[in-house]
Protein backbone atom coordinates (compact mmCIF):
# COMPACT_ATOMS: atom_id res chain seq x y z
CA UNK A 1 0.00 0.00 0.00
CA UNK A 2 1.28 3.50 -0.78
CA UNK A 3 2.26 6.04 2.20
CA UNK A 4 -0.74 8.07 2.73
CA UNK A 5 -0.76 12.08 3.70
CA UNK A 6 -2.76 12.75 6.01
CA UNK A 7 -4.68 15.85 7.35
CA UNK A 8 -6.26 16.88 10.38
CA UNK A 9 -9.65 15.85 9.00
CA UNK A 10 -9.11 12.12 8.05
CA UNK A 11 -6.21 11.56 10.85
CA UNK A 12 -8.87 9.45 12.96
CA UNK A 13 -9.52 7.48 10.32
CA UNK A 14 -5.86 6.32 8.89
CA UNK A 15 -5.17 5.65 12.54
CA UNK A 16 -8.39 3.45 13.74
CA UNK A 17 -7.92 -0.10 12.50
CA UNK A 18 -4.05 -2.34 12.32
CA UNK A 19 -0.80 -1.33 12.63
CA UNK A 20 0.29 2.28 11.39
CA UNK A 21 3.29 4.03 11.47
CA UNK A 22 2.79 7.95 11.32
CA UNK A 23 5.42 10.09 10.36
CA UNK A 24 5.14 13.31 11.60
CA UNK A 25 7.46 15.87 9.14
CA UNK A 26 7.69 19.58 7.26
CA UNK A 27 9.28 20.24 4.19
CA UNK A 28 12.02 22.21 5.45
CA UNK A 29 13.02 19.64 7.71
CA UNK A 30 16.29 18.09 6.66
CA UNK A 31 16.13 14.87 8.92
CA UNK A 32 12.52 14.47 7.06
CA UNK A 33 13.81 14.74 3.75
CA UNK A 34 16.48 12.26 4.74
CA UNK A 35 13.59 9.60 6.35
CA UNK A 36 11.31 10.27 3.23
CA UNK A 37 12.75 7.63 0.97
CA UNK A 38 13.66 5.33 4.21
CA UNK A 39 9.72 5.30 4.53
CA UNK A 40 8.61 4.56 0.62
CA UNK A 41 11.19 1.37 1.24
CA UNK A 42 9.63 0.35 4.34
CA UNK A 43 6.16 0.61 3.09
CA UNK A 44 7.01 -1.95 0.68
CA UNK A 45 9.20 -4.07 2.70
CA UNK A 46 5.66 -4.08 5.38
CA UNK A 47 2.68 -4.30 3.23
CA UNK A 48 -0.08 -6.32 4.53
CA UNK A 49 1.53 -5.81 7.92
CA UNK A 50 1.69 -2.36 8.24
CA UNK A 51 0.14 1.33 6.92
CA UNK A 52 2.64 3.99 6.61
CA UNK A 53 0.87 7.92 7.07
CA UNK A 54 2.48 11.00 6.54
CA UNK A 55 1.29 13.84 8.52
CA UNK A 56 2.89 17.91 7.27
CA UNK A 57 3.12 19.64 10.14
CA UNK A 58 2.97 22.84 9.11
CA UNK A 59 -0.30 22.23 7.32
CA UNK A 60 -2.18 19.95 10.33
CA UNK A 61 -1.26 21.50 13.25
CA UNK A 62 -4.16 19.93 15.12
CA UNK A 63 -2.83 16.91 15.34
CA UNK A 64 0.54 17.73 15.37
CA UNK A 65 -0.55 19.70 18.74
CA UNK A 66 -3.43 16.53 19.67
CA UNK A 67 -0.29 14.29 20.02
CA UNK A 68 2.43 16.56 21.51
CA UNK A 69 5.01 16.95 18.47
CA UNK A 70 7.90 19.48 19.47
CA UNK A 71 10.06 18.14 17.48
CA UNK A 72 10.50 16.44 13.94
CA UNK A 73 10.82 14.10 12.77
CA UNK A 74 8.49 12.29 14.94
CA UNK A 75 7.41 8.73 14.65
CA UNK A 76 4.16 7.51 16.08
CA UNK A 77 3.18 3.76 15.97
CA UNK A 78 -0.48 3.03 16.49
CA UNK A 79 -2.00 0.26 16.91
CA UNK A 80 -5.82 -0.27 16.56
CA UNK A 81 -5.75 3.46 17.18
CA UNK A 82 -3.86 4.04 20.84
CA UNK A 83 -0.19 5.00 20.73
CA UNK A 84 2.04 2.09 21.13
CA UNK A 85 5.46 3.08 20.13
CA UNK A 86 7.32 7.27 19.98
CA UNK A 87 10.72 8.01 18.16
CA UNK A 88 11.98 11.28 17.40
CA UNK A 89 15.06 11.93 14.93
CA UNK A 90 15.75 9.83 12.00
CA UNK A 91 16.01 6.01 12.11
CA UNK A 92 17.61 3.67 9.93
CA UNK A 93 14.80 1.26 8.06
CA UNK A 94 16.04 -1.78 10.00
CA UNK A 95 14.88 0.20 13.41
CA UNK A 96 11.51 1.18 11.68
CA UNK A 97 11.23 -2.55 10.71
CA UNK A 98 11.56 -3.97 13.81
CA UNK A 99 9.63 -1.28 15.70
CA UNK A 100 7.22 -2.59 12.92
CA UNK A 101 7.26 -6.13 13.28
CA UNK A 102 7.03 -6.38 16.67
CA UNK A 103 3.52 -4.55 17.39
CA UNK A 104 2.15 -6.76 13.64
Amino acid sequence: MAIINATDSNFAENIKEGVVLVDFWAPWCGPCKMIAPVLEELSGEIEGKANIVKVNVDDNQATASQFGIMSIPTLLLFKDGEVAEKVVGFQPKEALAQLVEKHA
